[in-house]
């Protein structure tokens, strides 16, 4: 079999903290079952600055349960909880047919934007213009209506994501499929459809984004330049799009203050490849995370069906990493936070019992996973019973603990207290649990000598086609590193490299298995 290496470096700072601490998945502080006897469903969770947490999705309940004012069919279901779960208070809105929210954000008069669809145009919605609109709500603190609007074209027309943004206006994304009322520019089917409101909710601009097939944005969000980050997918391979490698890929595009296109990127493989959710971190760059049925183009190791794919790219959407987390079911990953030790919290759901997942409690579970900022697996847990409960939106709390919702069939297992149907389930998860400080020595990889002056010895337990070592160091300094490779051992001369500390990341280019580890070089 031939062996060989590929040393990749990159330019990074690294944050040397406690990620070498060996750590275990926590524990259910505390969960809630909410809703009534029908559909409930939640979608968007954050932190509210009263204390405690705001949640939106639907509710197709009676008036039963925890549910008040539905106005018929499905409605916005906005809820505000307590830091231990409970309700403070809830608002159905909408109107005589359906309306489902997929965002909610915190506004800074204290107040919420609402983001979804609706296909109404009575009760509290107002000027739709035919089949779904985009519905945006302003809301108070107390979850009152401030304004409402009905935004879109005589075809579907549906919002994923509202955010405030630093001039006190709104930007919104989904997609639509419009090219009449407020919509133009589609370039066919279904297109990416950006809109940018005053905080009147007045349209001051809007976008139709995408080429001649199917393009969606899931998540929007503003950046530190002023501009706007989107992620979602797209089919196409012309218009606005290109380099796509296949039947959808991510896609990835930045926007300038003004709407205008900076840049786009497509990140996937021949097979489904789409992007649920976006965030800057603290280097600038960016993290996207989605499902991947994929195992070429930019992806090794697809585990069967979905994976859960996070990626890592740079200030100009470069890819800097990228890995694939799952088993051999479905596994897709919808929300994802940076955490206060430069770390990843993912959350979505999985229907695998093995490679990466364990102790699935039947059907589909919300599967959250903690990641250090290398990408590498801290811990992972399963939560949920044994019918089909979905992880949509996570957050890290006040205590360094998490907290996700989603929607839950199940009532055993960690889940009680179900109305009826599906539930928005609340999960409230302790802080991380710290058991030791390991040697960097693994069962994938062993650095030795370290530290080390000339020539670093990375031994490896299993053997592959092709490895990927990902080298980086404190300042961000590209430094080309002469490389061997011997039945299962790699060399690094690091005769060149300046004394400090330095990160090596090993990817088998076959399961997509990483390791992180860390040496030091001496004089």
């Amino acid at each position: 079999m031939k062996n060989f290496v590929q040393i990749i470096l990159l330019i990074s700072v690294i944050l040397f903290n406690n990620s070498l601490n060996a750590q275990v998945a926590p524990s259910i502080e505390w969960q809630k079952s909410l809703g009534g006897s029908y559909k409930d469903f939640g979608f968007s969770l954050q932190p509210a600055t009263s204390g405690g947490y705001i949640l939106a999705g639907m509710s197709q309940s009676p008036n039963d349960g925890d549910v008040t004012g539905n106005h018929g069919s499905a409605d916005y279901w906005v809820v505000k909880i307590g830091i231990n779960g409970n309700i403070e208070w809830q608002k159905c809105l909408g109107g005589s047919d359906s309306e489902i929210a997929f965002s909610i954000a915190q506004n800074n008069d204290n107040g919420f934007i609402v983001a979804g669809y609706s296909s109404s145009n009575d009760g509290d919605v107002s000027g739709n213009h035919g089949d779904e609109d985009y519905w945006i709500v302003r809301l108070n603190e107390n979850g009152n209506i401030i304004w409402q609007k009905s935004l879109g074209g005589t075809k579907f027309d549906r919002a994923n994501a509202a955010q405030q943004t630093v001039d006190g206006g709104f930007i919104v994304a989904g997609y639509s499929r419009s090219n009449d009322g407020d919509v133009s520019g589609n370039h066919g089917l279904y297109d990416v459809w950006v809109v940018k409101l005053n905080e009147d909710g007045n349209l001051e601009w809007q976008k139709s984004l995408g080429g001649t097939s199917d393009d969606a944005a899931w998540i929007i969000r503003p950046v530190s330049d002023g501009g706007f980050i989107l992620a979602g997918y797209s089919e196409s391979n012309d218009g606005d799009v290109t380099g796509n490698h296949g039947t959808s890929d991510f896609w990835i595009v930045k926007l300038g203050a003004n709407g205008n296109l900076v840049w786009q990127k497509c990140f996937g493989g021949s097979d489904f490849d789409s992007a649920y959710d976006i965030l800057q971190v603290n280097d600038g760059g960016f993290i996207v995370v989605g499902s991947s049925g994929s195992s070429d183009g930019d992806l090794s190791g697809n585990q069967g069906e979905l994976d859960y794919w996070i990626v890592k790219i740079d200030t100009i959407g470069d890819l800097q990493w990228d890995g694939s987390l799952g088993g051999s079911d479905f596994d897709e990953a919808f929300s994802v936070k940076q955490t206060s030790d430069g770390g990843l919290i993912v959350a979505g759901l999985s229907f695998s019992s093995d490679g990466d997942v364990s102790e699935n409690n039947g059907g589909a579970d919300y599967w959250v996973v903690k990641l250090n900022s290398y990408g590498s697996l801290v811990w992972q847990k399963s939560l949920g019973g044994s019918d089909w409960d979905e992880g949509y939106s996570v957050q890290q709390s006040n205590d360094n603990g998490y907290v996700i919702i989603g929607c839950a069939f199940s009532n055993d297992g960690d889940i009680s207290g179900n109305h009826g149907n599906t539930d928005i389930w609340t999960v409230k998860l302790s802080r991380d649990t710290i058991t030791g400080i390991p040697s960097l020595s693994t069962d994938i990889i062993s650095l030795f000598p370290n530290p080390v002056q000339n020539q670093l010895n990375i031994s490896l337990s299993t053997q592959a086609e092709e490895y990927i070592v990902y080298v980086y160091n404190l300042q961000g300094k590209i430094i080309l590193l002469p490389i061997t490779f011997t039945n299962f051992q790699v060399q690094l001369n690091t005769t060149s490299l300046a004394e400090g500390f330095y990160t090596i990341r090993i990817i088998n280019n076959e399961t997509g298995r990483s390791e992180v580890g860390k040496f030091v070089k001496a004089q």
